[in-house]
């Protein structure tokens, strides 16, 4: 039996934080990630034109074989609707699910907030979540430029743009009594600590791509494993990508970015 292989995208290098925790729970699985840096971000296009990436990222991973697909990227799992991903032949997870599940167990209050991209938020698929598994308080605050900081690297603790930009979008969150915020966005863990320097200690933050990989890891209990392996595919500037990815996943994780062409990569269909 060959080692499990498990297919992860995102928009762009967001996802990697799922990646990183998926190493450390599983080290001998082989993954194989997609980060459409050609089309980031996804989080300011209308719904129908995220299902048409999101779907071709699918189709990209299952040409690879992968065992199962992550979609590390909340603003594509809060568009793909259950029918789609039920009708995939390998199993699907997103961040959206295990992300509520934590911030439920976490909160004392009943207050959790949670940041995203324009498009998670507008889809409500958090606050249904969350309400979903109880009667919390839910407040939710749009981060659209949360992303492209990211993207450029501007994720260092005490970076004046990031940290000026989160102090006035979250402002309105700080002042609600959130006792826990879900990061809606796997970009988002990226600058942790800017946020939760900003929101202060008394605030619990629940990573969305850590719980996702948390979720997967007790799916797969007792799968094939080997030395494990991890393969990078972007759809734009690999090598840019590569140097960012590479100081988030650490030296000691060899990997060699290399640029695919999405646009020629049919929207899976079960049909």
């Amino acid at each position: 039996m060959r080692n499990v292989k498990i297919g992860v995208f995102d928009s762009g290098l967001g996802g990697l934080t799922s990646v990183k925790n998926l190493i450390e729970l599983l080290p001998g699985a082989d993954l194989i990630y997609f980060g459409d840096t050609a089309r980031v971000p996804y989080g300011s296009r209308s719904s129908s034109t995220i299902m048409k990436y999101a779907k071709q990222d699918i189709s990209f991973l299952l040409e690879k074989n992968v065992d199962l697909v992550l979609a590390a990227c909340a603003t594509a799992g809060s568009v793909l609707e259950p029918a789609y991903t039920a009708s995939l032949p390998v199993p699907y997870f997103d961040v959206i699910r295990p992300a509520a599940k934590a911030a439920t167990s976490t909160t004392q209050n009943g207050k959790i907030g949670v940041i995203s991209t324009e498009a998670t938020l507008a889809s409500g698929s958090f606050k249904r979540e969350l309400q979903y598994l109880g009667d919390y308080e839910v407040f939710q605050v749009a981060t659209p430029l949360f992303v492209p900081l990211i993207e450029n690297g501007y994720i260092r603790r005490g970076n004046i743009a990031t940290t000026s930009i989160a102090e006035d979008y979250l402002r309105q969150l700080k002042s609600s009594g959130i006792d826990t915020l879900i990061l809606g966005c796997t970009h988002y863990p990226l600058i942790s600590d800017i946020i939760g320097y900003v929101m202060g200690p008394n605030v619990n933050l629940i990573d969305s791509g850590a719980e996702a990989a948390k979720s997967i890891a007790n799916h797969i209990v007792g799968g094939c494993f080997g030395n494990g392996s991890l393969r990078v595919y972007t759809s734009d500037l690999p090598m840019r990508f590569h140097s960012i990815a590479s100081m988030f996943l650490g030296d000691e994780n060899n990997f060699i970015s290399e640029q695919v062409d999405i646009e020629g990569f049919p929207p899976y269909s079960a049909e």
